[in-house]
């Protein structure tokens, strides 16, 4: 049997990347996935694999940064599934690096609508459905970029730490509920956010050098944090509540240092 066998789940940003490695893993062990996402090729494309594999899945286009929308996807999946027990906010967006007197307020407000406002709503209108249950867990995608600095863009990082305060906060308002609020902070992953990163290291031979600054020396795969996630969905992780988890190689731990340490 599944780790998630007979629960029923909506993931955002599951049109590619950790949004869609996750709702194929969810799907894989027993969930039937509502799979959201802006771009409706991707999500569409996400949901036809899960159901290539003889899992269950319902795609649609929405923005996760809109509230009447995700009022009506939300409403629309527990509808549909009968209910709801896992929640992934992961949609987000990078908003580029740029610099720091050259930021907009546009930009701000965009970035954090996405990535910020869109989990508030998330658990504004999907707790409700676990609070009259007793149970559920509702996962957000933060970043390390919101732990420490200089893993993004002053905005994006900004929105990030915000997701691991919203988690933490969110954890004690519905304490008493059973329902567990928590986040999952990515390092640098290959996905269609971070792809220019990756195809401009390629172009210059550099891509050898990717992740060197965490001690795995390497960047992370979607289905990497997908894992964190099932794992914080499942019934393991039951007594796991307002926490945020770094899956990043390493590259959170440490404060900045020159040269290599000893090893003796």
């Amino acid at each position: 049997m599944g780790r998630l066998e007979g629960k029923r789940a909506i993931v955002t940003g599951a049109g590619s990347g950790i949004g869609r490695a996750s709702a194929i893993l969810f799907a894989e062990q027993g969930a039937r996935v509502f799979a959201i996402d802006k771009n409706q090729a991707g999500v569409e494309e996400t949901v036809a694999a899960i159901k290539q594999a003889g899992g269950v899945a319902h795609a649609r286009a929405a923005d996760s940064g809109s509230e009447p929308e995700v009022k009506a996807f939300i409403a629309e999946a527990v509808e549909t599934l009968g209910g709801l027990d896992v929640l992934f906010a992961n949609a987000g967006i990078s908003g580029g690096v740029v610099p720091l007197f050259e930021q907009t307020v546009e930009q701000w407000q965009e970035i954090l609508r996405v990535n910020l406002i869109g989990p508030f709503l998330a658990i504004r209108h999907g707790a409700p459905h676990m609070v009259a249950q007793k149970h559920g867990s509702i996962i957000c995608t933060a970043s390390v970029a919101g732990i420490r600095a200089n893993a993004g863009g002053n905005p994006y990082s900004a929105s990030k730490a915000g997701v691991v305060s919203l988690v933490q906060t969110s954890a004690y308002s519905l304490t008493g509920t059973g329902v567990r609020v928590n986040a999952v902070c990515p390092g640098l992953i290959e996905t269609g956010m971070t792809r220019p990163i990756f195809d401009s290291a390629r172009e210059r031979g550099t891509d050898h050098k990717i992740g060197q600054i965490n001690p795995l020396q390497r960047a992370g795969a979607p289905a990497e944090i997908a894992a964190m996630a099932l794992f914080l969905a499942s019934d393991e992780a039951s007594y796991v509540n307002g926490q945020a988890f770094a899956v990043d190689g390493g590259l959170s731990a440490s404060h900045p240092y020159a040269g290599r340490m000893r090893l003796s």
